[in-house]
């Protein structure tokens, strides 16, 4: 009997081990094509590998091709195996002239359109110049932004860089052979340089901890909590991204002046900014296909590292390539939601969903560092788009609240009006209000109302319908009626004539 459970205890541990095994191997597969997002393939409506195409996205710009090109000196990802196979460039600038200026960039990331106004003022985005101590230029590099500058027909006195980095870290760089854009009367002439002091990622993802740790404190020792959430500085980098934004906004919006955004190589402060900036700026990007769209564009064709930043596959979670970069900017575009609860089409719900998918491996959207490694893996044909889902039922993420069309918005960034996301951080550590109605409960109970309401105004249109029909047909039979007594009488007046006059 002793020996029979020791065998039990020894094969129930055995089985334990296999398990921890089997979960481990899946958790952490040595191939991306082992992740679950491989195997995960629900039949759904719509394919939202088709969401974003380029030349579709810059069209709907309208472009001017007098001004701009798309060039395809990329196609093969042999100037920049993290930027997209095609990019805007001005059009008096060759291909030949790109290759000195791709050189000159960290990475290869040269300064190309992204966003295109209405005014004919324009984003571009690049990665930093490596100048280095020894302050070295690149005149091909100068006569790009020179050409930039002259695209914008409304204003083209100045172009606007902005950096997104503190100016002591641009100027750390220098040791390492990068740095910024020396502005002098030779060099980079009717620029204008601007930091904007974003911290870098091993900073943002500190933060995230200390908030993530803030929220797993205990419920009821929570007379700190706001001093707390203070130290972990979360809201004053969410407020430095969106005041960064807003600067860059009122020049494109109200001085018509073109920018340049870059960082350090370009792929994460970078497409925060650019991303929020043409959020502010176009309604079209506060629709549900509208940001799928910006998505597609700033963070996945140039080559947000989302492999790298969330860590899939890696089981070490403190590997400093990790941090919370496209999370800040969802919750910024959170804050904005919350501020303009009218002019956004999809709820808080749509970027939870998004979020809750980003970590997921569900789906293939966010996985891999750039466009080829996607491109090489065949992962729109071997794995399903997470637009695809949302778009196969977009009820579910839209706001009830939602007006079409309105303009450029301007979010408050003092700290009175920035709050801690609670639905998303404190989700899992703080039960929900007892008997409470949340504001995605009530969002879905109008959507439900409005469906209702929506169903009984077609059946009564369709009633009314009916009505005027029937009461056209009976007008008309009545019409026809009286037309045939009229030319009955008119008949018989006619006969009567007849035999008086026999």
């Amino acid at each position: 009997s002793g020996n029979s459970s020791g065998n039990g205890g020894i094969e129930a541990m055995a089985v334990q081990e296999e398990v921890y095994r089997e979960l481990d191997r899946r958790v952490f597969p040595k191939f991306p094509q082992e992740l679950f997002a491989f195997f995960h393939k629900p039949a759904l409506k719509t394919n939202g590998w088709r969401v974003y195409d380029i030349e579709a996205e810059f069209q709907r710009q309208r472009i001017p091709s007098s001004l701009w090109r798309l060039t395809r000196i990329n196609e093969r990802y042999e100037m920049s195996d993290t930027y997209p196979p095609l990019l805007m460039v001005p059009a008096n600038v060759s291909d030949e002239e790109l290759k000195p200026i791709a050189q000159f960039r960290s990475k290869g990331r040269i300064p190309v359109l992204v966003y295109h106004h209405s005014n004919g003022a324009s984003i571009s985005r690049s990665s930093q110049p490596m100048v280095g101590l020894t302050q070295k230029r690149c005149v091909e590099d100068e006569d790009l932004l020179t050409q930039v500058r002259l695209c914008n027909s409304s204003n083209p006195s100045e172009l606007l860089i902005f950096d997104a980095r503190p100016m002591k870290n641009a100027i750390a760089n220098t040791a390492m052979g990068m740095g910024y854009e020396r502005i002098t009367a030779v060099s980079y002439k009717h620029c204008a340089l601007q930091f904007l002091n974003v911290e870098n990622i091993h900073v943002m993802r500190e933060s995230l901890q200390n908030v993530y740790r803030l929220s797993e404190s205990s419920v009821t020792d929570d007379k700190n909590w706001y001093s707390q959430l203070e130290s972990t500085s979360w809201l004053a980098h969410i407020k430095l991204l969106l005041k960064g934004a807003v600067k860059i906004t009122k020049y494109i919006d109200r001085e018509c002046k073109s920018v340049l955004v870059h960082c350090s190589d370009g792929w994460d402060r970078t497409p925060q900014l650019t991303s929020l900036v043409q959020l502010l700026l176009n309604p079209y990007y506060r629709t549900v296909i509208g940001f799928e769209v910006l998505i597609e564009k700033e963070w996945l064709s140039f080559g947000h590292k989302f492999d790298q930043r969330i860590g899939y596959r890696d089981r070490n979670f403190q590997d400093s390539q990790r941090s919370p970069i496209f999370l800040q900017f969802i919750d910024c575009v959170w804050q904005c939601v919350r501020q303009f609860p009218c002019s956004f089409e999809f709820s808080a719900k749509f970027l939870q969903f998004i979020l809750d998918h980003l970590y997921s491996c569900y789906y293939g959207t966010f996985l891999f560092n750039t466009a080829k490694e996607r491109e090489y893996a065949n992962i729109a044909h071997t794995t399903v788009s997470l637009w695809s889902v949302i778009n196969s039922d977009l009820d579910g993420y839209m706001n009830p609240f939602y007006l079409p069309g309105t303009g450029v918005l301007y979010p408050n960034t003092h700290y009175d009006s920035l709050t801690l996301w609670r639905d998303y951080y404190c989700r899992w550590s703080r039960p929900p209000p007892e008997f409470g109605v949340t504001a995605d409960l009530r969002c879905w109970q109008l959507v439900v109302s409005y469906d209702g309401l929506k169903e009984r105004c077609g059946q009564l249109q369709r009633e009314l319908d009916q009505y005027k029909k029937a009461e056209a047909e009976a007008k008309a039979k009545a019409e026809a009626e009286e037309a045939e007594a009229a030319e009955t009488r008119g008949g018989e007046a006619a006969v009567a004539g007849e035999d008086q006059s026999v």
